[in-house]
């Protein structure tokens, strides 16, 4: 018996294989699955495993694809001269970018999209401003607001494009960016504050910085150490080549050069002052913040959670926000910007119970959506008048009551005849999607998704 276990204890033991025993493409495609935490851990129990662990073109690539490769092409990045490590550590930060962000308060442009998505790009970042049609469809439209990439040296370049006009494809090289006439794209910073918020800030440094010969834009480098330099002023070639044979001629010469060395310095620091103030007055950006729309979609218990459009009373497309409370409240705003006479974060409606009434419905809910027209682009209208007939409507699955008063936030209202006050409901269709009107009113605005997983 103890034969057999010993026997048993010898063959477990031959039959057993250390991580060191599998060939070096098995042990760099096993850490690859690990996090960029853990792999700093394993590189601490030992020398080998160290070196093992900052293998860049094999570990961190695979890192950097497993995770991003199906999204962006990883190997382009920075022109493809960059180290995966340092690609996966901004790549990480980044990532939470993509999806949709709204500008908090005024825009820099006049009348700009208040709605920005990111999206990934070839090699790069992209992010676009979303606005709705004006030609009475359901069509959005995308122009390139700003666009975030990386140099041959590693170096973040995050160009803007105040315009919207600007198409910003191909590689990211900071060389051809800089070529480009100046009125065309804006360097600019990009600081973030949390996962949630992040500011637009022009860049106007980014000449110093962009790899450049420093000496064609007039910069040049000093040491704070030496008063005199050798283009202003040879004070020890004056010494030498002196003629000793004029009294006081050396002093004189002294003096004469030390004073104009002062008065050049004097000289530069007022042009630096006079260039400092133009490059302020030539700022083509004022500092923008954004924070991010974190629930974009709706889900099985928030079926009504997201961004949505809609054809408005007025003909036009709006986009819509619908979000829950901790209470189980739901609130719906318009994203851009509403009429004047309502604050921002006025809602269109509200209610404090999210709870559907389910089918059958009474015969006065039922007249009530029956009686009432769905707002529709003018296009859709007419091919549903000619090709079905009118009677025909979306098949309702639940009917939510609301009930949205202004005279809560809008203190001059109350005690008026407020428009805004006034008992609705919301129509949830069979396909997903869901409209809502007023009681006051005839029509229904019926929303639709704006995106799939924060694509357009």
């Amino acid at each position: 018996m103890a034969n057999l276990s010993d026997s048993n204890f010898k063959e477990n033991e031959r039959g057993s294989i250390s991580f060191t025993d599998f060939p070096e493409d098995v042990q760099l495609c096993i850490l690859s699955f690990l996090t960029p935490s853990e792999i700093a851990t394993f590189a601490c129990t030992s020398k080998r495993f160290g070196s093992l662990c900052s293998n860049d073109s094999e570990l961190w690539f695979s890192l950097c694809d497993r995770k991003w490769g199906s999204k962006t092409q990883i190997a382009k990045w920075g022109n493809g001269k960059i180290s995966y490590r340092l690609l996966y550590k901004i790549l990480n930060e980044w990532e939470n970018l993509i999806g949709f962000w709204r500008r908090s308060g005024p825009g820099s442009t006049i009348g700009s999209p208040s709605l920005v998505i990111f999206e990934w790009g070839q090699s790069f970042l992209a992010g676009s401003r979303v606005s709705p049609s004006k030609t009475g469809t359901y069509d959005i439209l995308k122009s390139p607001f700003l666009r975030m990439g990386l140099s041959s040296e590693g170096q973040i370049v995050n160009f803007l494009d105040p315009d919207g006009k600007t198409e910003m494809s191909g590689n990211f090289e900071i060389s051809e960016q800089f070529d480009m006439p100046e009125n065309e794209l804006v360097p600019v910073n990009v600081s973030f504050m949390g996962k949630t918020h992040f500011v637009v800030e022009e860049n106007q440094n980014f000449i110093h910085f962009n790899g450049q010969d420093h000496s064609k834009h007039g910069l040049r480098r000093s040491s704070s150490g030496t008063n005199l330099s050798s283009d202003d002023c040879n004070v020890e070639e004056d010494v030498i080549g002196a003629d000793s044979g004029l009294p006081g001629s050396l002093p004189d010469r002294l003096m004469s050069d030390i004073y104009q060395h002062f008065a050049n310095r004097t000289d530069k620091s007022r042009k630096q002052r006079r260039r400092q103030k133009e490059r302020l007055a030539r700022r083509k950006w004022e500092p923008e913040h954004f924070v991010k729309i974190v629930n974009c979609a709706p889900t099985p218990s928030r079926p009504l959670q997201g961004l949505w459009k809609g054809i408005g009373d007025d003909m036009s497309l709006a986009f819509y926000l619908v979000v829950y409370d901790d209470i189980g409240g739901v609130a719906c705003r318009q994203v851009g910007n509403p009429p004047e006479q309502f604050p921002s974060h006025a809602p269109v409606f509200w209610t404090t119970n999210a709870t559907f009434l389910e089918s059958p419905f009474s015969p006065e809910e039922e007249f009530l959506y029956d009686t009432r027209i769905h707002l529709r682009p003018l296009e859709a209208a007419n091919e549903i008048h000619q090709h079905f007939p009118l009677t025909e409507n979306e098949v309702v699955n639940g009917i939510l009551h609301i009930n949205s008063s202004y005279e809560l936030i809008i203190p001059d209202l109350a005690g008026t005849v407020n428009p805004r006050s006034a008992e609705g409901r919301i129509w949830q269709y069979q396909n997903g999607t869901f409209g809502f009107g007023f009681l006051r009113d005839n029509f229904i605005v019926d929303l639709k998704h704006i995106a799939y997983d924060d694509c357009i």
